[in-house]
């Protein structure tokens, strides 16, 4: 082989691997995403149940206009599934948080986090996510 075609050679070769580096990374880039909206979803899903125990009367087996002593097994939410693990907490009687963590691993080796808050007070939600 002349030098040019080891030249090409290896300009090819670099090329191809960095083809492959760019590949790899959108890859788990999208497996992240594709993991935080699947835990959004589920924490959208699980304040909703605790949104409707909420407004049950107590005598009907719910909150009766409160969180206090919600859970996942009462508002009827599982704590884990395919897409990760869940915590409902009450932080007061119109206030109640999910806490969805994801079988991913972010770029620093930590879980994908999505936090769910909801008021009650003003029917409202805010979310924040670790990735």
């Amino acid at each position: 082989m002349g030098q040019s075609q080891l030249l090409m050679l290896v300009l090819a070769v670099i090329i191809v691997g960095i083809a492959v580096a760019v590949g790899i990374t959108q890859l788990q880039e999208g497996a992240l995403t594709a993991n935080a909206d699947a835990l959004l979803t589920d924490c959208q899903t699980i304040t909703a149940k605790a949104q409707g125990w909420y407004r049950k009367p107590a005598s009907l087996g719910g909150g009766g206009n409160s969180f206090v002593g919600a859970t996942l097994a009462k508002v009827g939410a599982s704590p884990a599934n395919d897409n990760g693990s869940y915590t409902l907490t009450v932080a007061s009687a119109n206030q109640v948080t999910c806490v969805g963590t994801g079988h991913e691993k972010t770029q620093a080796d930590a879980d994908v986090q999505v936090t769910m808050l909801y008021f009650a007070a003003q029917d409202s939600f805010v979310t924040t996510n670790n990735m």
